[in-house]
């Protein structure tokens, strides 16, 4: 069974943050909050998190992961960021956002998508997210928690860990967690492309609700 770690929305405790943080290097899948939706994450090296992930989400190997990254420089190490992609990300980040950008050869192949070869990734702003990426100094290969079959994002850590706690390592609950996902903006072509329309505001974009 999972383990249950409650943290303070906002002044997480340094403690629990370092045990989450080892058991994502020792290979643990965690379940936690972010600024939109829960998430599924663990260490981008680990082979067997993807596969996890992809059985719990049901989804097959065209599904893009995203990587939280702590700010800007780190998302230009991973992904290929031109002047207008980067003023783009100054703008909206830290934030509900999720950008699908090539990826760099220092990003695993297995985690780009197969055919594109591009990688989403956002810089999130919550508390216990931003303490974890902290403590990792690296970024969290992740995916929301949407389970097959349903509209929503799971929003209460309780039910995940009844529902997932024999799937995932770790739920981490920290107060009230809303069930909207990030918007999602493809930065590949020339303008910004809109794929999921989320918590975030379009309007940087210059992009309408399909």
């Amino acid at each position: 069974m999972a383990q249950f770690f409650s943290l303070h929305p906002e002044q997480p405790q340094p403690r629990l943050i370092r045990q989450a943080a080892q058991i994502m290097r020792g290979g643990g899948l965690v379940a936690f909050p972010t600024d939109s939706a829960y998430a599924l994450g663990g260490h981008m090296g680990d082979v067997d998190l993807l596969q996890r992930i992809r059985r719990i989400r049901g989804v097959d190997e065209r599904h893009h992961f995203t990587l939280m990254c702590r700010d800007l420089s780190e998302i230009a190490t991973y992904a290929r960021v031109d002047n207008r992609q980067y003023r783009l990300l100054k703008a909206t980040t830290p934030g509900t956002y999720t950008f699908i950008l090539e990826a760099t050869k220092e990003l695993p192949r297995r985690v780009m998508h197969p055919r594109r070869k591009t990688i989403g990734l956002r810089v999130p702003d919550h508390p216990v997210v931003v303490a974890l990426l902290a403590e990792l100094g690296e970024p969290i290969l992740t995916s929301t928690l949407l389970l097959p079959g349903e509209d929503l994002p799971l929003t209460d850590a309780e039910e995940i860990l009844e529902r997932l706690g024999k799937q995932v390592d770790l739920v981490i609950e920290a107060g009230f967690c809303g069930p909207e996902a990030t918007t999602v903006i493809d930065l590949t072509s020339g303008a910004p492309e809109l794929v999921r329309a989320g918590r975030g505001d379009l309007q940087p974009f210059g992009l309408e609700p399909e």
